[in-house]
């Protein structure tokens, strides 16, 4: 039986679907931001590309915790 995706990625599938782009495009657009704190990020992706709340809090979320919190 498939492990069911929990957490920040659980939103990636409907990300993509919503906003036709993959995830990695999304987050090459996060690390290239000189925005550095999760709130600024998530309201820049709101702002400048039109993401709901939940989206852009799920991709900045697990973004940065890819980066170690940075």
């Amino acid at each position: 039986m498939a492990d069911t995706v929990k957490g920040p990625a659980s939103y990636f599938p409907s990300i993509e679907k919503k906003y036709g782009r993959p995830i990695a495009e999304w987050k090459d657009l996060i690390r290239s931001s000189p925005l550095t704190k999760h709130m600024e990020l998530v309201s820049w992706l709101k702002a400048e590309h039109g993401l709901g709340h939940g989206h852009a809090n799920a991709l900045v979320a697990h973004t940065l915790a890819e980066a170690g919190g940075k």
